[in-house]
């Protein structure tokens, strides 16, 4: 099939692409006069480059596109999904010996989705699910330096300095490891509830490192990854990433 066109710029070729008003509009930005207003403004830029014409078109699935330097995307067959996994469910599509796994969640939607980063079997919460390879990429890439929230049961009671310790790390078997941020939520009785925050992605990184501290993990949830939250979505629940959970993702990526 032949592609279509492009001047030296690489921008589609007259009367080729979409109108840039139009997309921003299609992508939930804005209406299309309000479009026109942020164009006007020097508020958006096409592939690094801020535009202020009015006819500008750009093609949708190669474009990119930032408004007041947050990324939109505007390719349609862009998928980004958030699921809360439950327990004792597989991170993987599918599993050859037929166990509970994430595809059985993603089984109705169309195209080839993959998920970023994993979950253990009986780790719960916010698994981001995507066909965009690049932001999943450097999302799952520890230089992008992305935190990972995690509610963590562990005994109690605990000691004053166990935030200390995991923030100076310990020593693993694959090498030192050590949290970013920590705090304690809630004592009762003998079990206690604290929140590390770490952007660390080695296999089971904070079972292995609350264990070694002398605290072994009851029930693990992550509860955010970037700016990304769990809200009150129920277990099992998948849905859409909205415009502002996007950018945040792209930005804290450089895209």
């Amino acid at each position: 099939m032949m592609s279509e066109y492009r001047d030296p710029t690489g921008s589609p070729a007259t009367g080729e692409g979409v109108r840039l008003q139009k997309l921003l509009s299609q992508a939930g930005v804005a209406s299309r006069r309000a479009a026109e207003q942020m164009i006007a403004e020097g508020r958006v830029e096409v592939d690094g480059d801020m535009v202020t014409e009015m006819g500008k078109r750009v093609d949708p699935e190669t474009s990119v596109v930032h408004v007041d330097g947050t990324r939109v995307v505007t390719n349609r067959a862009a998928t980004h999904l958030m699921l809360n996994k439950p327990p004792g469910i597989l991170c993987t599509m599918s599993d050859d010996q037929g166990r509970p796994c994430i595809g059985d969640y993603l089984s109705e939607r169309q195209g080839r989705l993959f998920h970023v980063g994993r979950l253990d079997v009986n780790t719960e919460g916010l698994l981001l699910i995507t066909n965009d390879g690049e932001l999943a990429n450097r999302l799952m890439h520890p230089s992008y330096r992305v935190p990972k929230t995690y509610l963590a049961e562990v005994p109690g009671p605990i000691p004053k300095d166990l935030g200390y310790k995991l923030r100076s790390g310990f020593d693993l078997d694959d090498g030192r490891a050590a949290i970013d941020e920590f705090r304690l939520v809630d004592v009762n009785g003998n079990r206690a509830l604290v929140e590390v925050v770490l952007h660390e992605g080695r296999k089971r990184i904070v079972r292995r490192l609350l264990d070694r501290a002398g605290h072994p993990v009851q029930r693990l949830v992550r509860t955010a990854v970037g700016d990304v939250r769990l809200t009150n979505e129920r277990q099992g629940a998948i849905r859409p990433l909205n415009r502002k959970e996007l950018g945040s993702l792209y930005r804290a990526v450089g895209l």
